[in-house]
């Protein structure tokens, strides 16, 4: 089981590897610092995104890692929650506190949490 964990993203330091919107918003709120990454597309990031995102596109995250910062957990949003599981994995394994923000911005948006546009 924990092969399977680990080839799925779920092994490592063994912290969390996603939040819902109410806890997203809770850590989000309690100003622990948190890096909000957003993996879509720009014009979906343009339509509405969380407050202090950063935008790179999924298809750029590879390339761009270097740009994450290695001391603050990173918080990948996507639209629903798929694209950013992928980002989500991908960080974990080059080593980043990253979480996937589970229902994505159809969750958040959906709970009644504010967005900016």
């Amino acid at each position: 089981m924990n092969l399977l964990k680990s080839l799925l993203g779920g092994g490592g330091d063994g912290g969390a590897s996603h939040l819902n919107a109410a806890e997203a918003r809770e850590r989000i709120n309690s100003g622990e610092p948190l890096y909000i990454l957003d993996v879509r597309e720009t014009e979906e990031f343009r339509a509405g995104h969380l407050q202090n995102a950063h935008l790179i596109p999924l298809n750029q995250l590879s390339k761009r890692m270097n740009d994450l910062p290695k001391d603050k957990d990173i918080l990948c949003v996507c639209a629903s929650g798929s694209r950013s599981s992928m980002a989500t994995r991908m960080l974990r394994n080059a080593g980043y506190r990253a979480i996937n923000l589970r229902g994505g911005m159809f969750g958040w948006q959906s709970a009644g949490y504010p967005i900016k546009r």
